[in-house]
């Protein structure tokens, strides 16, 4: 099931950048893609060893620490005065999450962190980023933030 997500997830990609004209959305996409993948080899290679997950997680990490720098800012100016990329403070904040969530998947890998502590922090982020945001659209017609 990794697998198939990983593999639909860089086609999203593909397709966000190729037909849509977004390589900066299908940049992230793709990182995300390949996480999968590596996620699902290392599944069916029935490692033990599970830092070369962490270490993808760790470069995840760092891209959704810059598209987060970029979302909240807007990147630079185009000729004309306008944000090259727009300020969306959501996905800047839900690319803050992910640096936190890919930061705990590399310490659980490295044994530096409790598989117990990383389920507690899927819970919590998942009703501040999923259920917070998904209440505000039904009920209020915008995000939260």
């Amino acid at each position: 099931m990794t697998a198939v997500v990983g593999v639909l997830v860089c086609i999203g990609a593909i397709l966000q950048a190729a037909l849509f004209e977004d390589p900066f959305t299908a940049g992230l996409l793709f990182v995300f893609g390949v996480l999968y993948l590596q996620t699902a080899h290392a599944l069916w290679a029935g490692l033990e060893d599970l830092r070369t997950v962490g270490n993808g997680a760790f470069v995840v990490a760092v891209v959704c620490a810059i598209y987060a720098y970029l979302y909240l800012t807007g990147g630079g100016l185009k000729a004309d005065g306008t944000s090259i990329i727009q300020i969306v403070p959501y996905l800047g904040f839900m690319n803050i999450t992910f640096v936190v969530i890919c930061l705990t998947v590399v310490g659980v890998t490295y044994g530096k962190v409790s598989a117990k502590l990383a389920a507690w922090m899927f819970l919590v982020l998942s009703f501040t980023c999923l259920y917070v945001p998904a209440i505000g659209l039904m009920g209020f017609g915008k995000l939260p933030f």
